[in-house]
Formats: structure tokens, sequence, C-alpha cells
């Protein structure tokens, strides 16, 4: 009875810490394995709140922060420096844009959808986006299914 208890509460406090989120490992590349440069692999998440993305830094040259304006509403923005490897956990729901910041005109963007994202923002697209960071995120957010 008494292991039974102590097993239940140990269950208990690791659900109510996130104790069941898992990590997510994204490299920073000069080359992807498709022959792309300058890219995120993977370049689409989906990852449930609370999960943990690691940016790491497989290539030289490179960093991870969040657009902006392509952050859900009350989600906290984060900014690695180069050549760092950083881990974000994200909790909020809705799509993230992330940008390699030397590399952005270039197209090195990831879309991180955390929890159910039934539809892209209106405004997720809308800014100042260079062509082929444009060209990325649009076949990233195909990879919804929407």
């Amino acid at each position: 009875m008494l292991r039974t208890t102590i097993t239940g509460l140990a269950l208990a406090a690791m659900s109510a810490t996130g104790g069941f989120a898992e990590t997510h490992e994204v490299r920073m590349l000069n080359r992807g394995e498709g022959g792309e440069v300058m890219v995120f692999e993977p370049a689409f998440l989906q990852v449930a709140p609370g999960d943990t993305v690691k940016f790491l830094a497989a290539d030289r040259g490179h960093n991870a922060e969040s657009i902006l304006e392509m952050t859900p509403e009350g989600a906290n923005a984060f900014k690695g420096r180069i050549n760092e490897e950083i881990e974000v956990t994200l909790e909020t729901d809705g799509l993230y844009g992330i940008k390699c910041l030397p590399h952005y005109a270039m197209g090195m963007v990831m879309t991180v959808a955390v929890g159910d994202v039934s539809e892209v923002p209106g405004e997720f697209l809308a800014g100042r986006i260079p062509p082929n960071a444009m060209e990325r995120f649009v076949m990233q957010i195909e990879e919804l299914g929407l």
C-alpha cells in the first residue's frame, strides 16, 4: 500500500513539473543532407507544450533566435549567440518562426508548431521576410497539412 502511494505521488510530481516533456534536437548546418545550404535540420518540428528544443552548433557561424513577429502572443522570445548551443522550452501553443541571424537572407529559418495548431495566423508571414526565407517558411508550413 505504501509503495503504491509513493509511486502515485512520484508520478503526479513528475507530470506536474513536466517530467514527461521531450527534448528535440535541431542541428545548425552549412549544408543539409539534401544539399541545401544554411539550414536547420529538421526545418520543421511539431512539439507538445513544455517540450524543449535544443539547438546544436554542428557547424560554426550560426545562432538560433526567435523572430518576434512570428512568436505567439505571451510566449518568451529567445536569442542565442553565434556558435552557442541553447535549449529553449516552449510553453505557449502556436507557431514559432526561428532564424539564424547571419544567414537569414539566405533562408536559414525553421518553424516550430507547439500544441494543436489548427490554422496559420494571418500575420505569421506578414512583414519583411527575405525571399529565400519566405520560400522555406511556406514549405515548412505545408508540413502542418492545413
